[in-house]
């Protein structure tokens, strides 16, 4: 059940702007495997080690490791996600949503590398589409507004007719900072730890109507959000 359900009643969208993990992908299992390995490897306990979900690897890796180190570090973390994609697999309606929107009125925009994306998309078994936004595209990645406002940029609309659809803190504090309307749902979170303009149990409950001049309506089953 999305919530409140008429948030977006009144409102229409000229894109919409996914996180992948979490919202689109379920890459948790092999997120949390990579991490627990680098950290074994870089002195920490891998067993209860525990990252926050949608953070750059370069924001966590400079916290716990000293500035000289911090290249090396991130170069070894990505490796080990690039090796890894057992389990990476598309959430339920995510391909059905993404399907439903012109190519010109969705992207992706993840904390993760352009090559880690890649594979994942590929891994999940989606076409990315026309505009991808990773770590590789910004100067400061989530929650700064960053990223979601070069998404909107690089489709040609301004944020504030944009609706971003997040799974983690982090990511809905990019998206509101940037302008953009928020619509959260459970992924590496919970619901109740999000702050958004609306909530879904997953994008298998999200659906979009394309009106006659192109713009957006987001329904749920029962109706207009």
């Amino acid at each position: 059940m999305l919530t409140p359900g008429l948030a977006f009643a009144d409102r229409t969208f000229d894109a919409l702007l996914f996180d992948m993990d979490g919202t689109l992908i379920s890459s948790i299992a092999a997120v949390d495997r990579s991490w627990s390995q680098w950290a074994d490897e870089y002195g920490f306990d891998g067993a209860t080690f525990a990252i926050a979900h949608g953070t750059p690897a370069r924001t966590l890796v400079e916290r716990l490791v000293a500035p000289e180190a911090v290249d090396a570090a991130l170069d070894r973390i990505n490796a080990i996600e690039l090796a890894d994609t057992s389990g990476v697999e598309l959430l339920d309606g995510a391909a059905a949503l993404l399907a439903a929107l012109p190519a010109e009125r969705k992207a992706i925009v993840t904390s993760c590398t352009r090559a880690l994306a890649h594979v994942r998309i590929a891994a999940a078994g989606i076409t990315a589409p026309d505009v991808v936004v990773t770590a590789d595209d910004v100067s400061h990645g989530k929650p700064d507004p960053e990223p979601f406002a070069l998404a909107a940029e690089r489709l040609g609309f301004a944020p504030e007719r944009c609706l971003v659809v997040e799974d983690a803190p982090a990511g809905l504090a990019s998206g509101r900072a940037a302008g953009c309307a928020t619509l959260a749902v459970d992924g590496t979170h919970d619901l109740a730890e999000l702050d958004a303009d609306a909530y879904a149990a997953g994008v298998g409950q999200v659906g979009v109507v394309v009106l006659e001049d192109g713009t957006l309506r987001v329904v749920d089953r029962s109706g207009a959000l």
